[in-house]
């Protein structure tokens, strides 16, 4: 299985007591991401980014840019990204249907 890509998408300012703005991550994280090689640790690592995401608020943009990051690289979506962006975003809206008149 290939390495998943990292959490990270490319914003990098650290704000929020020391987590990006872009990710949530803080910089031992974004180190931590880069040395971790087996799939699995790798799908752990990503759901941990993304509850702590969910711990901080503010983080509804970063499924759709990752999705898009993996496209980008020809990656499979993670599993927990699949399913993270098969509901929505706690706080989020829905939007609204629209009609086709």
């Amino acid at each position: 299985m290939a390495k998943i890509p990292s959490p990270c998408i490319g914003v990098c300012k650290f704000r929020r007591e020391g987590h990006c703005i872009g990710c949530s991550m803080t910089k031992a994280q974004k180190k931590l991401a880069k040395s971790i090689k087996k799939p699995d640790q790798q799908d752990a690592f990503l759901t941990l980014v993304m509850h702590q995401q969910n711990d901080l608020g503010r983080y509804t943009h970063w499924r759709e840019a990752y999705a898009k990051r993996c496209a980008k690289k020809g990656r499979k979506l993670p599993e927990a990204l699949k399913a993270a962006l098969a509901r929505p975003v706690e706080g989020e809206r829905a939007k609204p249907a629209t009609s086709a008149e």
